[in-house]
């Protein structure tokens, strides 16, 4: 059995990951998939300035990208798949639980059908989209997490209108100042969404909102609506197996201790106060100490020896992750290349391919791309010559991502001959992007085929 299984990442997964890795335990870490981006809420976050350590700040998604890089490095075996069941009487030797927190959807009437296609819980992922840029946006909330995307659209639309339920924002002072002095921001108190409303097209066009006080409603003409009212915590796999609160956060005792003997817990599953990455890292650090102690005391602890692996490796396996290549040009292009970057890229082989061609959309800040690429990479490396791929930069090469009409990253478009065959948004398993090549690259090779004959 394993010393330690670590359950989701983030800065408490990896944290615990780091201390379990150093102690010898040699832990196995799911970092999550669908239920949950591998890095975990911090891979939808621009800059983290009070993160110890970095005085000019860093994005969430390269302060994430490090700690896998340390966690890997000291022998920590990643697997970047969702756990679907948990049975806590049959285990590992050890369990830290640390599957974070979603965020919380509005439910108004309207959602399913103007998702991602206006409206959105991650402005650090679909902000930057073409369609934004120039327009007025909303985001609902009056917390640290609503401010912040409130700030960060600024840089994309015209307008950035924040909706506040209440009398007065929650957030912190800094964060309230810094939204009231933006002379780009409306902070709209006392004000309740009741729904959106579409145009000809199908996308959003603006939102039927409600005053609490005179219950007055109208309208606001919006293009993109942003969810920032918090979250709910990652806890259903352990109902019924340890205590959970009324909200449904593990209830901890002696600093990580869960009900269960054996199964810690660490970070926002558990945490209903501070929600901090800090704090979650903390909290990580005690999750593995004390798993440590557990096994141990418990006479159940086998050391694991493992040669941590240079720093320069690891960081060159994070730099190989977030993908830094070089678009194409009409001096570097070669077609007989598989991957490829750039819309120079993507008019070349869109027109003269005859292979299955596939087109990853992304942009800097955002997260879930990250984990995405080396994942997308993979599948691609596995196809040889008989696919191409591109990667298409949204904030680089916005005529392109308006043209695709790309409201959000990730999103992955598979073409053949010409005609796009498939649209996948968000970040789907290996199997899926597979069953869409496979469709049509049997095609390719029955035409080579028939030439050669």
């Amino acid at each position: 059995a394993e010393n330690v299984v670590v359950i989701g990442s983030g800065p408490a997964g990896y944290t615990a990951s780091i201390y379990a890795a150093r102690a010898n335990l040699k832990p196995v870490c799911f970092e999550g998939f669908r239920s949950g981006v591998p890095g975990g809420q911090l891979m939808t976050t621009t800059e983290v300035e009070n993160f110890p350590g970095f005085p000019e700040g860093i994005t969430g998604p390269d302060l994430m990208d490090r700690m896998r890089q340390q966690a890997e490095r000291w022998g920590t075996e990643l697997y970047t798949e969702d756990v679907e069941f948990v049975d806590t009487s049959v285990r590992a030797q050890s369990i830290i639980v640390a599957t974070g927190a979603t965020a919380k959807r509005l439910n108004i009437p309207s959602e399913h059908e103007f998702w991602s296609r206006g409206i959105s819980a991650c402005a650090i992922c679909d902000g930057a989209s073409p369609l934004f840029k120039g327009k007025h946006l909303a985001v609902v909330g009056g917390g640290d997490t609503a401010t912040e995307e409130a700030l960060y659209l600024t840089k994309y639309g015209e307008h950035v209108h924040l909706l506040v339920r209440g009398a007065a924002m929650r957030a912190s002072k800094a964060m309230q100042d810094r939204v009231l002095a933006h002379e780009n921001i409306t902070v709209h108190l006392n004000t309740a969404t009741v729904d959106a409303y579409g145009d000809s097209k199908g996308q959003m066009a603006g939102l039927l909102l409600k005053d609490m006080v005179s219950g007055e409603e109208r309208k606001l003409p919006v293009r993109g609506f942003f969810y920032g009212i918090g979250h709910n915590p990652n806890s259903v796999l352990f109902k019924d197996q340890i205590e959970l609160d009324d909200s449904g956060y593990i209830v901890v005792k002696e600093g990580a201790s869960t009900s269960k003997e054996g199964v810690f817990s660490a970070g926002d599953v558990h945490d209903t106060e501070w929600r901090q990455a800090i704090t979650a890292a903390g909290s990580g650090c005690m999750a593995a100490i004390s798993a440590e102690r557990y096994l141990a005391s418990n006479d159940l602890l086998v050391e694991i020896r493992a040669e941590a692996d240079t720093p320069e490796k690891a960081a060159s396996a994070g730099t190989a992750a977030a993908g830094g290549v070089e678009a194409d040009t009409a001096e570097t292009f070669d077609p007989t290349e598989v991957k490829h970057k750039g819309q120079f890229a993507l008019r070349k082989l869109y027109h003269e391919s005859n292979r299955v061609l596939g087109v990853l959309y992304t942009s800097p800040t955002c997260g879930p791309c990250r984990a995405l690429k080396p994942m997308l990479d993979a599948v691609v490396d596995s196809y040889g010559n008989k696919i191409h791929f591109v990667t298409i930069d949204i904030e680089a090469d916005p005529e392109i991502a308006e043209a695709a009409g790309i409201m959000g990253t990730p999103r992955v478009d598979f073409f053949f001959q010409k005609e796009r065959i498939k649209v996948m948004s968000g970040v789907k398993m290996k199997s899926e992007y597979r069953e869409v090549i496979d469709s049509k690259v049997n095609e390719v090779v029955s035409q080579t085929a028939d030439v050669t004959a």
